[in-house]
């Protein structure tokens, strides 16, 4: 049986995991988090440290070892999440705040959305845009290939939060 964890103790990692699921992408991009120490207000970034580059340019805080109750609270509620650093999709994540956890739920939970995420490895902003302006013309030369890349049809007015699947943070952190 699965160990249900408290949101209470969630890791950074823990919350990409289920940013990555709630948005229907796979994880197979480097991500961070960007926000402010709420104990030294200097700007910090928590994620994967690419050990090539981050040791000589950058600090980053390994996101599996920081829980995100340390940094969020009502006076530090945003954070920049960033995936795919060459798609660039940048989030805002705000913590609005916190709920008394029911024992019988399983979190995390997803809520609330609106329309479909932009498929994985689509271009970025600029991509997915050229991705609907194709899909709304079945006539365009490259229709066909879209939608068999796509996998099939795609709407991007649909999201349904019963849809969305959590997986296990800590066995997808082993598979890394």
């Amino acid at each position: 049986m699965e160990k249900n964890i408290s949101p209470f103790n969630y890791s950074f990692w823990d919350l990409h995991v289920a940013i990555q699921d709630s948005m229907g992408w796979l994880d197979y991009h480097l991500h961070s988090f960007n926000m402010k120490d709420p104990v030294t207000d200097r700007l910090i970034e928590i994620g994967i440290l690419d050990e090539d580059i981050d040791l000589l340019y950058r600090e980053v805080l390994a996101d599996h070892t920081v829980k995100i109750s340390k940094y969020f609270n009502e006076n530090n509620c945003k954070a920049r999440y960033e995936y795919d650093f060459g798609d660039s999709w940048i989030h805002t994540v705000k913590f609005e705040k916190i709920l008394q956890a029911a024992v019988d739920e399983k979190y995390p939970k997803c809520i609330d959305g609106k329309m479909a995420c932009p498929p994985e490895d689509c271009g970025g902003i600029y991509g997915y845009y050229d991705l609907l302006k194709v899909l709304r013309n079945p006539k365009n030369e490259d229709y066909n290939e879209m939608l068999e890349w796509l996998g099939g049809e795609f709407d991007p007015k649909k999201f349904d939060p019963k849809d969305v699947v959590f997986d296990n943070p800590q066995k997808r952190f082993k598979l890394m």
